[in-house]
């Protein structure tokens, strides 16, 4: 198996597993593919802002990104897993710091600082190579996400703290699992082949880490599009497809 060239703590613990676990960790990245291309879709035929169209297609990068490093351990495909985790969160910044503008109406200094942010980050990383380094850039635009969402549903709209608070939960649920992977996996691992096969690819933390992160941010996105067109005066909805996944429809504003 060829190896990288950079390893945080959780890609080194990928790097030691094999077979139905390293399908686990490829497969898992299907929540950032499939439902987001659903709301670029939507978001499309309601005819709502590109900008969340950019942010719904930005979470499915992401999943791609992150499905062919899984898949093949290479340090290019790294690169595509984690620098569009910067871009798809300078989209989302942008989208939820832009929620009470009048429409049509392009912030460029915001729009200058994220696009100046992601390139100076993009640069730094492919030359300095530290995972610690990607991982301090991501967490900090995390932060500003979870402040203005916190601001947006205890003030503004506290009707969308449900939604808001369970996006939160659901992302630093998937963030804990992931660091109990990398703090422990050599423990996990030990005790996975203890395991019939079904059993041990449920306790693959970094599976789970996809599918929590990829869910919460999927949920953030319905927020931020909730806020905005609650905003622009539409009627949006949150409906369930098969009773289980949230989708978002929005109706144009009724005509006096």
């Amino acid at each position: 198996m060829r190896t990288r060239l950079m390893l945080g703590g959780g890609e080194a613990c990928v790097l030691k597993k094999k077979g139905l676990i390293l399908e686990g960790n490829t497969v898992s990245n299907l929540i950032f593919i499939l439902p987001p291309i659903y709301g670029a879709i939507q978001t499309y035929k309601d005819g709502l802002e590109k900008r969340y169209l950019a942010a719904y297609l930005c979470l499915t990068a992401v999943g791609m990104g992150s499905w062919c490093f899984h898949m093949t351990l290479k340090y290019e495909m790294q690169l595509l897993d984690e620098l569009p985790m910067i871009y798809s969160c300078c989209v989302f910044v942008y989208c939820l710091y832009e929620c009470f503008k009048y429409k049509n109406t392009v912030n460029y200094p915001l729009l200058f600082l994220l696009i100046t942010y992601s390139f100076v980050v993009s640069i730094v990383y492919l030359n300095l190579k530290e995972p610690v380094f990607h991982q301090v850039m991501y967490g900090t635009l995390v932060s500003i996400i979870v402040l203005r969402s916190v601001y947006i549903v205890l003030w503004v709209y506290p009707w969308l703290r449900g939604l808001g608070y369970t996006s939160l939960t659901v992302f630093l649920m998937g963030f804990f699992l992931w660091n109990v992977d990398n703090i422990f996996c050599d423990k996990l691992r030990a005790l996975r082949e203890k395991m019939p096969p079904v059993v041990g690819a449920v306790t693959q933390f970094h599976a789970w880490w996809h599918i929590l992160t990829g869910l919460g941010s999927y949920l953030h996105i319905l927020l931020s599009l909730y806020t905005r067109t609650l905003f622009l005066k539409h009627r949006p909805k949150v409906k369930f497809v098969f009773g289980i996944w949230p989708v978002l429809l929005v109706e144009p504003p009724k005509k006096l």
